[in-house]
């Protein structure tokens, strides 16, 4: 037998059966097997692979013991966890209305944000465009999977201490007002939306990602010209007064 059969509508909307080619039939009930069991997905990926891409995904997310809430949540206790649903991350709106639509997170729908992050969640905070290449996305859920079954932080919300060249300005408590005058430049491109439309996202970071960042830009340790520019002349009060502000608006 090389052929088996498919139903179809007809014109008057009954089904009809059409012949379809054994290999696209085997194919169809290799997608639907998928779709209907995910973990299929990472089954084939490989973590230690994953772990290497997962790379440039840290400076914006933690995953495994003690991990904690940054500029993006914690990943642990991911899988099956409600999008936009982590107590104390201040996510964008566009992603707890798909939580409260139904969206959790598997392997599937895992795949589908890291795709396209901003066509599967339009309005979402994440400024990262998306893995093109499937097999990098199956590799770093499996090296997700893994790592995600840790118990976060008892506090994810506090960070971690750690050497800081920008320690004194993290110490300072940042003026918002002042904050929101120093703004003007920084609006000009950074949505107070907090859309990542092709520009990241500064609305609601905690203030110490938020500081490090900015002295990055200011020592040349993140390579970006016009950050540069507009970092340079800033001093410890206007990098607090600056996380003080942009750390108090909710995301849209």
């Amino acid at each position: 037998m090389d052929r088996d059969l498919e139903k179809t509508p007809g014109r008057d909307g009954r089904s009809k059966i059409k012949h379809l080619p054994l290999p696209a039939w085997l194919a169809f009930v290799a997608i639907v097997f998928i779709q209907q069991n995910p973990a299929a997905l990472a089954a084939e990926g490989d973590p230690d692979k994953g772990e290497k891409l997962f790379r440039a995904c840290v400076s914006c997310h933690e995953v495994g013991p003690n991990a904690r809430n940054g500029v993006g949540p914690h990943l642990d206790g991911l899988f099956e966890r409600s999008a936009g649903s982590l107590e104390g991350f201040k996510y964008s709106s566009a992603m707890k209305k798909q939580g409260q639509e139904g969206l959790v997170w598997n392997e599937t729908t895992l795949d589908l944000y890291l795709k396209k992050p901003r066509d599967y969640v339009p309005g979402t905070r994440m400024s990262y465009r998306g893995m093109r290449n499937p097999e990098d996305r199956t590799h770093i859920i499996a090296y997700l999977q893994e790592l995600s079954q840790a118990e976060p932080a008892a506090n994810g919300q506090e960070p971690k201490s750690r050497a800081e060249m920008g320690a004194v300005a993290m110490q300072i408590d940042g003026d918002p007002d002042y904050g929101e005058y120093l703004s003007s430049e920084c609006v000009t491109c950074h949505q107070v939306s907090g859309r990542a439309d092709g520009i990241p996202s500064i609305i609601g970071w905690p203030k110490k990602p938020f500081i490090r960042a900015l002295f990055e830009y200011k020592t040349n340790i993140r390579s970006h010209q016009v950050m540069q520019n507009m970092t340079v002349n800033l001093g410890n009060e206007e990098i607090a007064a600056l996380a003080a502000y942009f750390g108090t608006i909710d995301p849209q």
